[in-house]
């Protein structure tokens, strides 16, 4: 009795297989992608750029806080610098006395001029003495040195100048260092992000390359996903994609392919039978035009997960036409509704 039981739940069993695989098949509409298309699921992304000082020291200001947007050119936290002023003043002050000492060294230079012009002139007139010999021979020599004397003296000063000149130049340089540091505390975002994190509060000390906020960068909006080897290689750099994000199954967002992997992914041997060559997988990467991203930039999250379509270039090069579903108009994306956008 057991025994035929057990063969009654076993062909009740092997029926609702069967039928569960027949409704798969004939009732189920399939999932499948048209001829010439392809796709892969994925997350829509962008770079993460930490914000970090470029020398340790205390936090004075943080003008953002975690969810702002912001622009290029906007103050995101300032550093103190009180010490690096008071250097600063200090280096300002150096390199005006060394102009001051430069000015000293000219005045040198033109009485060094002026001697040297006098000793000259002592000098032709005891010549002309001497071959009158009105002066004596020894008196002419005299002359002569004092002319070589003022010569030295000359390039003695000219010396002088020029290593004040040199001072005033470094001091300068050590000025314009201090300047660039004092620019540095203060950091500004390099383009549109928003904040993800915060991770200092104001009058914290943070070392050199402590990172103070992390920012999700919107100059690049991308989406990674990976098509098997008998599709990737049908795939070039600059074609036209689409992705159809979860949250918004009726809408295709336009994209277009910036990379695609040259190496294959997914097996770390070396493949020899076809069916491992199927498992091969080439990742892809889909940029969203950056003035889509800046016509709803406020609306624009990431981590949204969808659905990255690409198209599949022919033997001839053709590419087919994208479906109706696939193809909205810009001017539709760029009027969705604040709720419906990722």
């Amino acid at each position: 009795m057991s025994r035929r039981i057990s063969i009654t739940i076993v062909l009740i069993a092997l029926a609702g297989l069967l039928g569960f695989g027949a409704w798969s098949v004939l009732l189920k509409p399939s999932d499948l992608p048209p001829d010439g298309f392809s796709r892969g699921n994925g997350r829509i992304e962008a770079d993460l750029i930490d914000i970090s000082p470029r020398l340790a020291g205390r936090i004075a200001e943080v003008r953002v806080r975690e969810g702002d947007l912001v622009a290029k050119g906007d103050v995101l936290a300032v550093m103190d610098t009180a010490e690096l002023r008071a250097q600063f003043a200090r280096a300002a002050a150096a390199v005006a006395s060394a102009e001051a000492a430069v000015g000293v060294a000219q005045a040198r230079v033109a009485e060094a001029q002026a001697r040297l012009a006098l000793a000259k002139g002592e000098q032709a007139r005891a010549e002309t003495l001497s071959t009158r010999d009105v002066i004596s021979r020894s008196n002419l020599e005299i002359r002569q040195t004092e002319t070589q004397l003022a010569e030295a003296g000359l390039s003695a000063s000219q010396a002088t100048l020029r290593a004040q000149e040199r001072s005033v130049e470094a001091e300068a340089a050590t000025r314009d260092e201090i300047a660039a540091r004092i620019a540095d505390a203060t950091l500004y975002a390099d383009g549109p992000a928003r904040v993800l994190y915060r991770l200092v509060q104001v009058g914290e000390i943070v070392g050199s390359g402590g990172k103070i906020l992390t920012l999700v960068s919107l100059e690049n909006v991308y989406m990674e996903f990976f098509l098997p080897a008998s599709d990737a290689p049908r795939v070039r750099i600059g074609d036209e994609a689409r992705i159809v994000a979860d949250i918004m199954p009726d809408l295709s967002i336009p994209a277009s392919v910036v990379f695609v992997s040259p190496q294959a992914q997914f097996t770390p041997k070396q493949v020899e039978t076809l069916s491992e060559r199927e498992n091969l997988m080439f990742r892809i990467r889909v940029r969203i035009p950056s003035e889509l991203v800046m016509a709803r930039i406020e609306q624009v999250k990431t981590g949204v997960r969808g659905v990255a379509w690409v198209r599949l270039a022919g033997a001839d090069g053709s590419l087919p036409k994208w479906p109706e579903a696939l193809t909205p108009p810009l001017a539709d994306l760029t009027s969705v509704s604040e709720a419906d956008q990722p």
